[in-house]
């Protein structure tokens, strides 16, 4: 029997796909970087094996998954190599080993974490599923029959999958640094439209989306009346959100979810419509009103009089959607936006949406642009997106006691980098 060895275990698909292989039965080891991670609590909780990089760690026997931020002449992967171990990048290899389920992948530029989340808690509350959600998280089930998992369209890696199904979210220009134009993200999931084998189930709000042709049907979804899928009258309680679904304008059910926001409702639809086309019954899907969320998605902390969030978004849209859902789940308190940008090139080709997103808020904080490993540097500093946010400030770690002021405030960690330093130095010198 192999040992997998995940080179880079420590990131978010490679953690989540280490405790999928991990609780399928497979042996499960790992290296990576001495930092700690969030990913890796779960990892040590099942004892999976996580080493520093040293090309000692590649012996014979094992098999090798390198995670996509390696380069070929990492150490361990040309170990791996040298020695002729069967080798696989980590989205090869998922494409692979999700043949032996019913597929489902989620992609779009934005909501594809919480729409898994969201998706892989239906199913599994009614069947047994295994998932791979790009928080960290992943399960495996050795008689699984779904498997639910975020597919990402950066450097086109979905294009390794040949799901049954997609549920594709929106199509948006990001990731500057590989895409060219909206048009390039638009082939890329036009590709991956017809590589799907039974549906496809889209936002029929996205425009983008409206051109997707492939092989297979296409449902859409959304809060317009010409989708097939559609919500209405949506109302905002203390419990979440309701709303009425229509299936091709007939009354369908009524559906509650604990989140806000349009966009969550648009997450939620997509989910109902695939577990309809998969014959589920309306009080199976209604699970979607048990679901706890993703991590770092509108993830909450009650400091004080203050709620402190903890948020990945890192793109404008997504910056927007979190300021809204902060405004509706907290319509009487002052929204802090504390954020982060992540990678020098995103930051310069949206930095006057950034500024639009972020006026939204209350009050601004900016954190110095955390580069990406593919880019430690640029010309670009955090003073520009400051010239363009009247009275925002730029936050440095030492000064964090300063948003002790925001009394009774929603604060919101906003990034995709290591933004949770600022929070964690927050609460350290508030105790």
């Amino acid at each position: 029997m192999t040992t997998y060895h995940f080179i880079g275990i420590k990131g978010t698909g490679m953690s989540s796909l280490a405790q999928i292989l991990h609780d399928s039965g497979e042996k499960v080891q790992g290296s990576d970087v001495e930092k700690r991670f969030f990913t890796q609590d779960v990892l040590e909780s099942k004892n999976i094996k996580i080493m520093p990089f040293s090309k000692e760690n590649i012996t014979e026997g094992l098999t090798i998954i390198a995670g996509n931020a390696f380069s070929d002449d990492h150490e361990e992967i040309q170990e791996a190599k040298e020695l002729g171990l069967p080798y696989y990048r980590y989205h090869d290899f998922l494409g692979e080993w999700i043949q032996q389920y019913t597929s489902i992948a989620v992609t779009g530029a934005h909501g594809k974490t919480s729409t898994t989340g969201l998706l892989a808690h239906v199913l599994s509350e009614n069947h047994p599923t295994s998932y791979l959600i790009g928080d960290g998280t992943g399960k495996g089930h050795e008689d699984s029959q779904y498997f639910a998992f975020e597919a990402c369209e950066y450097r086109r890696h979905f294009l390794s999958y040949e799901p049954d199904y997609a549920i594709m979210t929106n199509i948006d220009f990001d990731h500057p640094d590989y895409f060219k134009s909206v048009e390039d993200v638009f082939d890329a999931f036009q590709q991956m439209a017809k590589q799907v084998k039974k549906g496809i189930i889209a936002c029929g709000d996205d425009e983008h989306l409206q051109h997707i042709q492939a092989n297979v049907p296409v449902l859409y979804y959304g809060l317009a009346d010409t989708n097939d899928f559609q919500a209405q009258n949506i109302t905002e309680g203390s419990e979440g959100t309701t709303f009425d679904v229509f299936v091709r304008n007939n009354y369908y059910d009524t559906f509650t979810i604990p989140q806000y926001g349009n966009h969550t409702v648009l997450n939620a639809l997509s989910v109902i419509a695939l577990c309809h086309y998969e014959h589920m019954q309306p009080e199976q899907i209604k699970k979607l009103a048990t679901f706890k969320g993703v991590k770092r998605r509108f993830t909450e902390k009650v400091w004080g009089n203050q709620v402190l969030v903890d948020d990945y978004a890192h793109h404008p849209i997504e910056i927007t959607a979190t300021i809204e859902t902060a405004r509706k789940k907290y319509s009487d308190r002052p929204v802090v936006a504390i954020f982060q940008p992540h990678t020098f090139t995103r930051t310069k080709t949206f930095l006057n949406e950034f500024a639009d997103s972020l006026k939204e808020a209350d009050y601004v904080f900016l954190c110095d642009i955390f580069g990406s490993a593919r880019e430690n540097e640029g010309k670009l500093t955090i003073d520009h997106l400051q010239e363009l946010i009247p009275d925002s400030q730029v936050l440095n770690l030492e000064e964090t006691s300063q948003l002790a002021d925001y009394d009774n405030g929603v604060l919101l960690f906003m990034g995709a980098g290591d933004i949770q330093k600022f929070q964690e130095a927050y609460e350290n010198q508030k105790n």
